[in-house]
């Protein structure tokens, strides 16, 4: 199948496919047969109408055209392999030529991936924070279990900060009760903060029975941002009693026999914890950094794309929510960036063309090394994202095919290992100066001991025999790859 590659721009080709007649042959055979099972034609019984009857009725060009469109995709799609070319998005696909039994011919215009070096990735240096577990940390974590294992004593006294209370409220506005803004029974603990600015100032002090009234600005619901008269009633005042953190209550909460170790088991899954944070962001930051070293043209039509679905998504989120942008900004965090929407906007498209550049640059470094994807990689990434959605791997598998997510997952999996395979050349410090180690870190952020998992797989039969099939996997397939996806926005399911 001839096919010629002519290019119209640095990212954007022309290619010119000839077909013989012969090749069309399996999709006008599927073309009658589908006319034939449709109509009906007095002295032929149903689905066996001859073509030359189809022919004379309906006319060869429409039969010539539905062949023509279910030959196309895959006839496309052979092109591309033959050119070796990298389409970027839909093709823009033209028949110029079409000669009944002997050829045609199509066009196919198409983004393509720009050409562009990849660096040494072993000259990138950069620096994340240092792993600390403070003190501070450790007794929040462990006056929270202390929490969920406490009592709560009804008491008659005026409430005080740490009490629990319930509390019924009433928002209104000029004497009108406010949509969704009233609530009875409330359990809150004074401190907490969260709810209502102006809340724990009310309750403090009150007892069972009293009410009070205050003016705070609502911060859920459709009445969100309104400025409201609340009105609340104490209905109970809890004290709350707090087990000792001594040894027994270790061997009640855990497997642990003395307090002294289940605060070093506090201490170690904290430590955990902000080692895949640092992890991450030492993830981001070498492919951030990688981003920053190359020249990449991105394709407009590819950049436009990937913004309009970016915004869209925003504005569902947004609408999910019953927010206005004006809304989101005055109460996100992200407003001291961002206080208008035109600046916010500019964020979300700068987020955009920096994550497509940074989707380039992994896949082709994926294609340079030949990064495949295997099974057990498809599992482990199932196990994962059951895990952070609290389904099953079963349900994941359901909704992966459902939804057709299969290849966008494996696009997904072979550009984490792709950057796993960079960061592992980078060299990663912290800011104390020391270097990070990312081989040996677990997917549950604990580090691995590398001679004792060698000395686990050594094989009894060949000990001089490190590379024989039954060797660990290489480290250039991490346990948790990262996702090349844009920070700020979420992704959808």
């Amino acid at each position: 199948m001839p096919s010629t590659v002519e290019e119209l721009s640095p990212n954007r080709v022309k290619l010119t496919v000839e077909v013989p007649f012969a090749e069309l042959k399996p999709s006008l055979d599927k073309a009658y047969k589908s006319i034939a099972d449709q109509v009906t034609i007095p002295g032929f019984r149903k689905g066996k109408v001859p073509a030359m009857v189809i022919d004379q009725r309906f006319g060869r060009g429409m039969v010539l055209q539905e062949a023509i469109n279910d030959a196309l995709p895959g006839l496309y799609s052979k092109a591309v392999q033959e050119t070796e070319i990298t389409p970027l998005g839909q093709p823009e696909v033209e028949v110029t030529k079409l000669e009944d039994g002997d050829v045609i011919e199509f066009t196919a215009e198409v983004d393509v991936r720009p050409q562009f070096d990849l660096p040494d990735f072993s000259t990138v240096a950069v620096e994340v924070d240092a792993v600390e577990v403070s003190e501070e940390l450790v007794e929040r974590q462990l006056q929270s279990l202390r929490e969920r294992f406490g009592t709560l004593t009804d008491v008659d006294r005026p409430a005080a900060e740490g009490d629990v209370v319930s509390i019924d409220l009433t928002a209104t506005r000029d004497g009108e009760p406010l949509q969704d803004a009233q609530a009875e029974g409330v359990s809150y603990k004074i401190g907490a903060g969260g709810m209502l600015d102006g809340l724990d100032e009310a309750l403090t002090g009150m007892s069972a029975g009293e009410s009070k009234d205050f003016t705070s600005t609502l911060v859920g619901g459709p009445a969100r941002g309104t400025e409201a008269d609340v009105h609340v009633t104490v209905v109970k005042v809890q004290e709350q009693e707090l087990p000792e953190l001594d040894d027994d209550f270790a061997q009640m909460v855990s497997e642990f026999d003395t307090a002294d170790e289940l605060r070093a088991d506090v201490v170690g899954r904290l430590a955990n914890m902000a080692r895949q944070e640092q992890a991450a962001k030492a993830r981001d930051a070498v492919l951030e950094a990688l981003v920053a070293e190359i020249d990449i043209a991105l394709p407009e039509g590819l950049r436009t794309g990937e913004l309009e679905a970016r915004k869209q998504q925003i504005q569902n989120q947004l609408n999910q929510a019953g927010m206005t942008l004006e809304q989101y900004l005055a109460e996100s965090e992200e407003s001291e960036e961002a206080e208008t929407p035109e600046e916010f906007w500019a964020e979300v498209e700068q987020r955009a063309t920096q994550a497509l550049k940074a989707q380039l640059l992994l896949d082709k470094v994926a294609d340079d090394h030949e990064i495949g994807v295997e099974q057990d990689d498809l599992t482990q990434h199932i196990f994962r994202r059951a895990q952070q959605s609290g389904s099953s791997p079963e349900q994941e598998m359901q909704h992966m095919m459902e939804h057709n997510h299969l290849p966008e997952w494996m696009t997904e999996i072979r550009r984490g290992k792709a950057l796993a395979l960079v960061v592992q050349q980078a060299t990663v410090t912290d800011s104390n100066g020391d270097p990070v180690d990312l081989v040996n870190l677990a997917e549950d952020g604990s580090l691995r001991d590398p001679s004792a998992e060698a000395a686990s797989v050594e094989s009894p039969d060949s000990p001089d025999s490190p590379d024989s099939p039954d060797s660990p996997d290489s480290p250039d397939s991490p346990d948790s790859p990262a996702s090349p996806a844009s920070p700020a926005e979420t992704e959808s399911r």
